[in-house]
């Protein structure tokens, strides 16, 4: 496959300390949708963070054929899209002015003045935030903040969108807006999006693939009526569960007892 993303015996950490080591995914396609998922300190955001060229990273990892790994990060930026956990604080600019600012100082260049403008309403609109243009960062919600910065990265249009659990400040509806909209997104522009997730059921109904990681390693992966099972959750997550399948074949999750 040259068309997506590859990754191979990759190995990342923090100074001494190595969070995966010897991973391998599964090659994902343009246009799809990949959950990470995991229990915490699973190597789920050193993962995320490797792809982006933000932690120090052995090994391979190639977009459509093209080695990013040792990559220039204004080169990565080109083609890659990262949305950490933690927010910048204290930013003096409207939610529409950070917007801008992100496709202007984009590598590629994808917009100027009222183009910009234009694009950048766009991308609020389809965010659901085009209310909240002229807004300050700063006097946002932390759920708002979590929208605009979503905002900023859909704008540059990436190759590769990685999201570090873009739904945590979220309330119910604009979780599942957010989901929907990335994953309607990804098969519009072709594009690759991998989403740090803790909700396994929301991860199951809109992934195309998930993947499970445990200790820094690749516990499961597939499709997530294959990946997300009983004997998964009790290996992974040490819960004991039964899962069943809805009408619409979405998968609904009973937590009987912790192991």
């Amino acid at each position: 496959m040259s068309a997506g993303i590859q990754v191979t015996d990759l190995s990342a950490g923090y100074r001494d300390r190595a969070v995966i080591e010897h991973l391998s995914l599964p090659p994902i396609a343009r246009g799809e949708t990949v959950a990470l998922l995991g229990p915490n300190a699973a190597g789920k955001s050193t993962l995320l963070r490797a792809l982006a060229g933000l932690t120090p990273a052995r090994g391979s990892i190639r977009l459509d054929g093209d080695e990013l790994n040792g990559l220039p990060l204004a080169d990565r930026a080109k083609a890659v899209t990262y949305m950490p956990q933690t927010l910048p604080q204290g930013i003096a600019l409207t939610v529409l002015e950070t917007v801008i600012g992100a496709l202007e100082a984009s590598p590629t260049g994808q917009g100027h003045g009222g183009d910009a403008a234009e694009r950048a309403m766009a991308v609020l609109g389809r965010v659901g935030i085009e209310a909240l243009a002229m807004r300050g960062i700063d006097q946002l919600s932390g759920g708002q903040r979590q929208l605009a910065a979503l905002a900023q990265a859909l704008v540059r249009a990436p190759r590769l969108l990685l999201l570090d659990e873009p739904t945590s400040a979220l309330d119910l509806n604009h979780q599942v807006r957010v989901l929907d909209l990335v994953r309607s997104l990804a098969r519009e522009q072709d594009m690759i999006a991998v989403l740090v997730l803790h909700d396994l059921q929301a991860a199951a109904r809109i992934a195309d693939r998930v993947v499970v990681l445990s200790e820094g390693q690749v516990a499961a992966a597939g499709p997530p009526e294959e990946a997300i099972t009983p004997a998964v959750l009790a290996d992974v997550w040490r819960v004991r569960a039964r899962i069943d399948h809805c009408e619409r074949g979405s998968l609904r999750m009973v937590i009987d007892d912790i192991l």
